[in-house]
């Protein structure tokens, strides 16, 4: 989703955040616009291929990279483990799982 026709219609200066899912971002297609394109910056706390990245990101003083950690707060986590839970508690009565996980 985001590449470099995306890319080339932020405005000048533009600084790009992922928190959602590594594989959103073209990694080359950023790379090349933090180098020389319109970013100023980019913050991203998932990677396509995690835990490997670009190599690249690691030399670009512009670019802020945390790991994972965009979930971890204690409502999130605390939200994520009743969802397990309910489908726990979904399975075991032979019901329909409510948080179904597909890939």
């Amino acid at each position: 989703m985001v590449n470099t026709t995306l890319l080339q219609k932020l405005p000048k200066g533009a600084i790009l955040i992922n928190t959602a899912r590594g594989d959103v971002v073209n990694d080359t297609d950023l790379i090349t616009a933090l180098k020389s394109g319109p970013l100023a910056a980019a913050g991203l706390d998932v990677f396509a291929g995690e835990p490997n990245i670009a190599p690249a990101y690691r030399n670009l003083p512009n670019t802020f990279l945390l790991p994972h950690l965009g979930s971890a707060t204690a409502e999130t986590r605390t939200a994520m483990g009743t969802r397990a839970l309910d489908n726990i508690d979904a399975c075991m009565a032979g019901d329909e799982v409510p948080f179904r996980v597909t890939a």
